[in-house]
C-alpha cells in the first residue's frame, strides 16, 4: 500500500497540541531513493517538516533512518528524488554552498561525540570555529553560559567529559548543537544508552528546545516514549517509505498490524 493511502492527517490532539502548518516547509523530501548495490534502503520516501515542527522518524534497525539523515546533510549522495533543507536542494549544492547551509543546521550525534581532551567550555567553543562571524570575544563566553543554562548545566564549563554522566554528556552535546543558533536540528537516537529516567529528561529537554528556540527538527529514534513527548508528528519508516504518519495518539490507536508492532 502506498504512503499516500496510509497517511493520517495531523490535527490537534490531547497529547501534544499542533499548530496549523502552512507555506514552504523547512525540510522537503520527495520520492527519495537510496540503494547500496542490491540493498534498496530508501524506496521513495516523502516528508514535509514545517518551521517550528519536530518530526520523529521511527523504524526498525537497518530500515534507513540514519541513511535518511546523512542524505539530508550531504554526507551521503542519494540516487534520485529531492531532499531540500531551508529552500536548498542538497544534491545541487557545491561543497562551499553545502558548508554555508550547514551553519544553519545542528546535529546531535548518537554518542554525543565530545572531545575527551577538552573541557565542556572548550567543546562548545570548538564548534564555533567555523562560525567566527557569529560570535566574538566576550560574547562567546556569554553564549557558552547561556546554552549550558538552557540545558540545565550552568557552572559546568570547566569539567572534563570523563567527569560527566551519560545524561550530562548528552546535555553538553545539545548545548553544542544550540550554540550556533541553528534553524534546523537533526537528532540521531538522542536517548540511546540512557536509563528510562534520564531518557525522559532528555525528551522533555528536546521539547523545551523546540519551544524556546523555534527550531525545525527531525529526530530518528527507537524510543517511542521520546517520540511521544518531544514530537509533533511521528513517521514510521517501513520498507523504505513513509508508511504512515500522525500524532502519537493517532498511531497508537491504529488497527494496522504493521503500526501496532511499534506500540506494543
Amino acid at each position: 500500500m502506498s504512503s499516500d493511502s496510509k497517511h493520517i492527517a495531523t490535527k490537534k490532539t490531547e497529547d501534544k497540541p499542533l499548530q496549523d502548518y502552512a507555506g514552504v516547509p523547512d525540510i522537503l523530501i520527495e520520492n527519495l531513493r537510496k540503494s547500496f548495490g542490491d540493498n534498496h534502503v530508501l524506496k521513495g520516501f516523502n516528508l514535509k517538516v514545517y518551521s517550528g515542527e519536530t518530526v520523529a522518524v521511527l523504524g526498525k534497525s537497518g530500515s534507513g533512518k540514519s541513511v535518511l539523515i546523512k542524505c539530508l546533510v550531504g554526507l551521503l549522495p542519494y540516487d534520485s528524488g529531492m531532499a531540500q533543507v531551508l529552500g536548498k536542494n542538497i544534491s545541487g549544492l557545491s561543497q562551499e554552498e553545502l558548508d554555508i547551509l550547514r551553519t544553519d543546521i545542528g546535529f546531535l550525534f548518537q554518542g554525543s561525540a565530545l572531545y575527551d581532551s577538552m573541557t565542556v567550555r572548550e567543546n562548545l567553543e570548538f564548534s564555533l570555529r567555523r562560525h567566527k562571524d557569529r560570535l566574538k570575544g566576550e560574547t562567546i563566553q556569554k553564549k557558552v553560559a547561556e546554552v549550558l543554562d538552557s540545558v540545565g548545566l550552568a557552572g559546568t564549563e570547566n569539567l572534563m567529559p570523563e567527569e560527566l554522566s551519560g545524561g550530562m554528556k548528552k546535555r553538553v552535546a545539545l548545548a553544542r548543537t544550540l550554540i550556533i543558533s541553528p534553524r534546523v536540528i537533526f537528532y540521531d537516537e538522542p536517548t540511546s544508552g540512557l536509563d528510562p529516567i534520564t531518557s525522559k529528561e532528555i525528551s522533555h529537554l528536546i521539547l523545551a528546545i523546540q519551544n524556546n528556540y523555534k527550531t525545525s527538527s527531525i529526530m530518528i529514534t527507537h524510543d517511542v516514549q521520546c517520540a511521544r513527548i518531544a514530537a509533533n508528528k511521528i513517521v514510521l519508516l517501513i520498507d523504505g517509505i513513509n508508511y504512515i504518519e500522525g500524532t502519537y495518539n493517532e498511531l497508537i490507536n491504529s488497527t494496522d498490524p504493521e503500526v501496532q508492532a511499534f506500540f506494543k
